[in-house]
């Protein structure tokens, strides 16, 4: 994809709804151009047009994900990877950057993975990287696993850390999922006791979201972005989490 349409994403996923002429200021080009792009981007699913304006998708593709905030999730995952040490048995959760974070630990480090998602694991098939895929019922748009199967598989295996992903962060309620079999599985995972980190940009605080994920004390570290408010930098010091923040 190339850089200008990553950038549209961006910029209409943070906005839920930006115009044509609103985008046209923030990249450069004519909205003839604009128009056509979003012509495309529609095409390919990844946002939907109405008169005059383009529109977020939710959806958990995570090809789709992956070209949303691209240049960012990047930074998170480079940040992220220098927490785990050569030899390390890491399991990382599905999401497009967490998919980012086990490509760049599956091509610097040596490491085993293990992950409920099998677009990880096909991502990294040309890596030297030991995989783990977990079984479960298969969530065909996230292409993860879950269900009794998977909590049963993740009692099995043995990590020292976790790299989960979230939809939501409040004050009041912490961390929240919008998927509730998803959010089961986290929390399964959250239980074991080990090193848990949460990657995700600073976009999905304040929201809240159905499904709590982890219990007070589970989840130790956070790798965000410093555009974080300094009110929630605040809640997140007082549940006793560890702060990593990236240029935004």
């Amino acid at each position: 994809m190339n850089p200008r349409h990553q950038l549209i994403l961006t910029l209409v996923h943070q906005a839920r709804k930006m115009s044509v002429s609103e985008l046209a200021q923030h990249t450069g080009v004519s909205e003839v151009t604009v128009r056509n792009d979003l012509t495309a981007l529609e095409k390919q699913g990844l946002l939907r047009r109405v008169h005059g304006s383009a529109m977020a998708l939710e959806t958990d593709d995570p090809d789709a994900r992956m070209n949303i905030n691209y240049l960012l999730k990047e930074r998170l995952a480079e940040r992220a990877a220098q927490l785990v040490d050569d030899g390390e048995t890491v399991f990382i959760e599905g999401g497009s950057a967490n998919a980012m974070l086990a490509r760049h630990l599956a091509l610097h480090k040596r490491v085993t993975i293990i992950t409920i998602s099998s677009y990880i694991a096909h991502l990294l098939k040309d890596t030297p990287a030991q995989v783990v895929l977990l079984g479960g019922l298969f969530q065909h748009q996230s292409e993860s696993v879950v269900g009794p199967l998977t909590r049963l598989c993740i009692e099995q295996v043995h990590f020292s850390k976790a790299f989960i992903g979230v939809d939501g962060f409040h004050p009041e309620v912490g961390f929240t999922g919008r998927d509730m079999m998803r959010a089961d599985v986290v929390n399964s995972v959250l239980a074991k006791g080990m090193t848990n980190v949460v990657i995700t940009d600073s976009s999905k605080f304040g929201a809240i979201h159905p499904s709590q994920l982890g219990a007070p004390g589970q989840i130790k570290v956070l790798v965000t972005d410093d555009a974080l408010p300094a009110p929630m930098r605040a809640a997140i010091a007082a549940k006793g989490i560890t702060l990593h923040c990236v240029a935004a």
